[in-house]
């Protein structure tokens, strides 16, 4: 009997091993890597232009996944040393604290919860697995630590002040990158407003309504009812407003959009995006959004997966880029990549000079193409970040 016990309690030890420790980067692998697309040809005069430029990116996934984000992976597609080599100065670290079983552009409810699987696997503590306002200070204090563990390398920006002298650092020494926080969805707010507080505490600077599922503030493009903004959430764009901190209105339904623009006093952000005009799905903005988005002041950032392009190429990015260019110039227009967000993309963060040689060859004026690859969400952040 006492061998028998052994023997259980060595199995159960070797599951829970295997399990905290095998699962995780087995889904990050799973879920996020390249496409396979045939790379560009970069040439010596092509890669001095990149390296010229604030190259800036409005959405990736990265904290979820449980690496340690100051070290370089195979996996994945965002880290501090990846950064380096794409030359990328300021990468939008979004936090995401739950997604629904059996995700769709279409119609999700908020009844399941894939993340508590992936925290149970990360170990999270129990305080982040029963709370989606804990799910995201923990992934708020994984940046904390990264740049810790950085030496200097990396930096987290929350103010204009801060930009500021990261700007006149990076003239100075070009082996630095920046990171800010953003919240996908403020169903972590848990409906409460004040928890706002705590989230701004914690460095974030942008926040969105909704992701999948429709929220206590307003409908999701891909929820169940699609709504609007409910009393809640016209009382949290009042308080966002107040606070200084910026909306974004991606995976926002088209009644929240036209609902916030109506209501809202700031410049608005859709931080990863498609458009109807290259790729007509529900997930992209049509036309007469991406229009009074850019009236606001605001900013466009296309994404670089297949839903949002249609297409598994560099090329199909740019096609998405001119598109939105045609309709609010390029002033208006960024990049919203969507890296680590369980997609795949033809280029990690490392390989960012590509795009930067497509949009070239593809007959961007070279003023053009370094405000889309960063300079415009550099302005932006210079005028709308608190002070």
């Amino acid at each position: 009997m006492k061998k028998t016990l052994t023997i259980s309690a060595f199995t159960l030890i070797i599951g829970v091993l295997l399990f905290f420790g095998v699962v995780p980067p087995l889904v990050d692998n799973h879920y996020n890597h390249l496409t396979g697309a045939e790379p560009v040809s970069v040439s010596e005069a092509q890669r001095q232009q990149h390296e010229s430029l604030f190259i800036a990116d409005l959405h990736a996934d990265s904290l979820l996944w449980g690496r340690d984000l100051s070290k370089g992976y195979s996996r994945g597609m965002v880290d501090v040393p990846r950064l380096l080599q794409g030359r990328v100065a300021l990468q939008a670290f979004s936090v995401v604290t739950q997604t629904p079983r059996d995700l769709n552009y279409g119609h999700n409810g908020n009844d399941t919860d894939s993340i508590f699987w992936l925290g149970l696997s990360q170990a999270w503590p129990p305080r982040a697995l029963n709370s989606l306002m804990e799910r995201a200070l923990l992934q708020a204090n994984r940046l904390q630590e990264a740049t810790l563990a950085s030496r200097g390398k990396l930096r987290i920006i929350t103010r204009q002040s801060e930009l500021r002298s990261f700007l006149d650092d990076r003239q100075h020494d070009p082996e630095l990158t920046a990171g800010w926080l953003t919240l996908e969805g403020a169903h972590a707010l848990e409906g409460r407003l004040e928890n706002l507080e705590r989230l701004k505490a914690a460095g974030f600077r942008m926040l969105a309504p909704t992701h999948f599922f429709d929220t206590e503030l307003a409908g999701s493009a891909h929820g169940l009812q699609k709504g609007g903004l409910t009393p809640l959430g016209r009382e949290w764009i009042r308080k966002m407003d107040a606070e200084s901190l910026i909306i974004d209105l991606a995976h926002a339904s088209e009644q929240t959009i036209d609902e916030v623009l109506a209501l809202h006093t700031r410049p608005l952000i859709v931080s990863h995006t498609g458009v109807k005009g290259t790729c007509d799905n529900g997930r992209n903005l049509s036309d007469r959004h991406l229009e009074a988005i850019a009236a606001t002041g605001g900013l466009i950032g296309i994404g670089f997966w297949e839903a949002a392009v249609c297409g598994r190429d560099i090329d199909a990015i740019v096609r998405a880029i001119r598109y939105a260019v045609s309709k609010v110039g390029p002033q208006a227009v960024a990049l919203g990549s969507d890296w680590d967000g369980a997609v795949l993309t033809p280029i990690d963060a490392s390989q960012m000079e590509q795009l930067t040689t497509a949009l070239s060859e593809a007959g961007f004026p070279q003023e053009q193409v370094a405000a889309i690859m960063g300079g415009n969400l550099r302005d932006f952040l210079l005028k709308n970040l608190p002070e």
